[in-house]
């Protein structure tokens, strides 16, 4: 795929701090400690997902060759994902980072998504065949991939390195499909869309509480709920960080301020280019997880180049809730628009480039957290 194999070397070593220390943290140390079911379930639970919020949750059968992958409902975001949208697209990454390793170690993996479509909580099954050991880039890029809110340096991507990552998506005419805005009028576009869907964000009331509902103030709190949104994943300084941890939390009101700001200032403003993930049909569980796992490739061949990634789903967040509340449907006219395509609507939006400097590291919950009994 073009360039050599970076391995876990000076690129992704550069691209994400270590993670801090503590329980909330170890998920990301001692992932590869087991190469059994529960080790392809500890690559999955590092995978990116809207705020953190980790919607998981999973079973493995009494000979540890079948894992169960369940949409954990007790995790929904309610005003900020009125439909699941990005639920079943963090399920999406956690499967793609489960294929990956199941391979590395050694399995045939068997994947089939929406095994009882009258179950839709049910969002797969992974079977893990015998095999030979399948080493990859994007596997190695597992523990350093982040999600990246700070600045990016304002330099372009090439062409053809845009190119290689769009043909991440294969060849499947039905399957997802990646649309680049990379010329700076597309750009513009885009940024000017994301900037006022976040202000339409913070001013929905519920909208505004679904997010903050998110936010881990202190190192109590962080190790205690270990998930959530924190100070050292905003992209901040690291003396800004530092102070933050010091100081109160801040108000909803002041977290909104903060987001708008550096969403205009910082994640716009510093994109080299825009991405979207589109597929045939937004609202199928299945459609959603297929893009899920081509979100997390994208992510994990990124961080093997040194690139960072930041996830901007701020006019998909307004089209469902505008859909919801049957709202004017100003968003969703908009991605169509940006989507262009007849048979496609927009599953996903995200930013690309390379860091200004590391991201922090969200906290995860291990895997004896995440699993339980099949309810039946």
């Amino acid at each position: 795929m073009g360039d050599e194999p970076l391995g876990p070397g000076p690129a992704m070593a550069a691209y994400a701090a270590p993670p801090p220390r503590g329980a909330a943290f170890d998920a990301w140390r001692t992932w590869e400690s087991r190469d059994d079911a529960h080790g392809v379930i500890a690559a999955g639970i590092l995978a990116a997902n809207a705020r953190n919020v980790q919607p998981w949750r999973f079973t493995v059968d009494a000979h540890a060759r079948r894992i169960d992958v369940y949409a954990d409902l007790t995790r929904r975001q309610g005003a900020l994902d009125p439909f699941d949208r990005e639920l079943y697209v963090g399920l999406g990454c956690a499967l793609e980072n489960m294929v990956l390793a199941a391979r590395a170690r050694g399995h045939e993996p068997e994947l089939r998504l929406l095994p009882r479509p009258d179950r839709p909580e049910h969002a797969a099954v992974l079977r893990l065949l015998p095999g030979e050991p399948v080493p990859s880039e994007l596997y190695d890029a597992i523990p350093h991939r982040r999600t990246n809110r700070g600045p990016f340096r304002r330099e372009p991507l090439p062409g053809p390195l845009l190119d290689e990552i769009a043909a991440l998506a294969g060849d499947d005419p039905g399957g997802p499909a990646l649309r680049w805005f990379a010329r700076e009028a597309e750009r513009a576009r885009v940024a000017r869309l994301l900037v006022e869907a976040t202000e339409a964000v913070i001013a929905d009331e519920g909208q505004s509480l679904a997010g903050h509902h998110w936010y881990r103030g202190t190192d109590r709190e962080i190790e205690r709920r270990q998930d959530g949104m924190t100070v050292d994943t905003q992209g901040m300084p690291p003396l800004m960080s530092t102070l933050g941890k010091l100081l109160p939390a801040p108000s909803r009101r002041t977290a909104d301020r903060f987001w708008l700001r550096n969403t205009r200032s910082v994640h716009v403003a510093t994109a080299a280019a825009f991405g979207m993930i589109a597929v045939p049909d937004a609202d199928d569980p299945v459609e959603r997880m297929r893009g899920g796992r081509l979100l997390q490739r994208i992510h994990l061949f990124a961080t093997a180049r040194g690139l960072a990634v930041g996830h901007l789903n701020m006019m998909t967040v307004r089209a469902d809730r505008e859909r919801e509340l049957g709202l004017p449907p100003r968003f969703g006219k908009a991605l169509e628009e940006l989507v262009g395509a007849p048979g496609r609507q927009a599953l996903v939006t995200f930013r690309i480039g390379r860091p200004a400097r590391p991201a922090g590291t969200s906290p995860r919950r291990p895997v004896a957290t995440v699993l339980g009994a099949d309810a039946g």
